[in-house]
């Protein structure tokens, strides 16, 4: 290819590279950043001219050959076709370039699937990581009693059932074996729901028999205090992540829920945040002064400006949203773990933590469900094994005395 100045487009994106220009600047990309991508579009522009393209084919399947020249010649940075994110967004939303089509569902497995992965999705309101791992148990047993002639999961009988059971379970640990009991009895659970089968088949998926000795663990509230102190508050990032691993230790959220919550959900009059949880229950939480005053240190002098309503944004262009699921928030935990030279600690440990110390400071264990949002006391009950001064108050005296 030949060189051309950096920054000039031409050939058939060249009528958009102003509005790229600017929408990259819009964004927030760094000069340095947004100038690539203005390069990386002029050297796509310039291929797509010499082999006789237009826009559509310059920015779909046939780039994967401009990528793969450009490895070839020892570039940097921008080699796969993820590089177009920016530029195809941008093109979509003018109507340039037409939005990408969902990839066709074909076969009686995938059909399936696809009509149960909508049910647990609208119906049940699960998650996103545990529709996929219910999707997944799901193709193991379908995909068994598929024939030429379709689905015959209409045949399925109790022992099937159970072999299947005692195989997909096989070589799993105990909470393993527990998602895969619970995944199979929803599967189950549907199949009857839509007259698929005649009997509640999930009757013979017995119970998973074993003992978790282990109780809440909690981190340290020194190694929590460092956690905090690792954030600085004299950047975005550290504004941001001090208010996440606030909300986190306080409230007990979930990290999906930390992701979810929205500039909306905030009541600042009333003092209270209403709280995304599972299977789409909304309930409202008292929102603490110190939690407060993080999350408005973040909005104030932290939070990029944007037309996404989520409450925690990316720090770094493009500023969207976190994403779905956990992975985000486990990030964050992740870097300010190694910024405080602690052992990491899951969102899910960060909960228990907020859990035990509402506990040490007197809190009851109904107040505590409130918090943490439980809908069945037993969940919270496993709380008071973590107070031992409790536990020594309920404790009877060994018959005769101690020895």
């Amino acid at each position: 290819m030949s060189k051309r100045p950096d920054g000039v487009v031409r050939g058939p994106l060249a009528p958009h590279a102003a509005g790229f220009r600017a929408e990259l600047a819009r964004l927030g990309y760094s000069k340095s950043a947004a100038r690539k991508h203005l390069q990386l579009m002029a050297r796509l522009s310039e291929w797509a001219e010499t082999h006789d393209l237009g826009v559509c084919e310059a920015t779909a399947a046939q780039a994967e050959q401009f990528f793969s020249e450009r490895r070839k010649e020892g570039r940097a940075n921008l080699l796969t076709t993820r590089s177009l994110g920016p530029l195809l967004e941008y093109l979509r939303r003018g109507g340039v370039v037409p939005e990408p089509q969902p990839p066709v569902i074909a076969g009686p497995v995938e059909v399936f699937l696809e009509t149960y992965r909508a049910y647990l999705a609208r119906e049940r309101g699960l998650v996103d990581g545990t529709t996929r791992f219910y999707v997944h148990v799901a193709r193991l047993l379908v995909s068994e009693h598929a024939g030429a002639d379709g689905l015959r999961l209409g045949e399925l009988a109790a022992p099937e059932v159970m072999a299947f059971a005692a195989r997909a379970c096989r070589h799993r640990g105990l909470s393993s074996t527990r998602q895969v009991v619970s995944a199979l009895r929803s599967l189950l659970r549907f199949l009857r729901l839509e007259g698929v089968t005649a009997f509640a088949l999930d009757q013979a998926v017995l119970s998973v028999a074993g003992w978790t000795p282990s109780l809440p663990r909690a981190i340290d509230p020194g190694d929590a205090a460092r956690l905090l102190r690792s954030c600085d508050r004299r950047t975005s990032a550290g504004r941001r992540d001090d208010a996440i691993l606030t909300m986190l230790l306080r409230l007990g959220l979930r990290g999906g829920e930390v992701v979810a919550l929205e500039l909306d959900d905030i009541d600042w009059q009333r003092g209270e945040i209403v709280v995304r949880g599972k299977r789409r229950r909304e309930e409202r939480l008292p929102l603490p002064a110190d939690v407060g005053q993080a999350m408005a240190g973040y909005l104030q002098r932290g939070r990029p400006p944007s037309d996404s309503r989520r409450v925690f944004l990316r720090c770094f262009a493009p500023f969207s949203e976190l994403g779905v699921g956990t992975g985000a928030i486990r990030g964050v935990l992740a870097r300010a773990c190694e910024r405080a030279g602690v052992p990491y600690a899951s969102p899910h440990r960060l909960r228990h933590t907020a859990a035990t110390e509402m506990l040490r400071a007197g809190a009851p264990l109904s107040e505590i469900a409130q918090v943490l949002r439980h809908h069945s006391p037993t969940t919270t009950s496993m709380y008071a094994s973590v107070d031992h001064r409790r536990l020594r108050e309920l404790a009877r005296p060994w018959p005769g005395g101690a020895a």
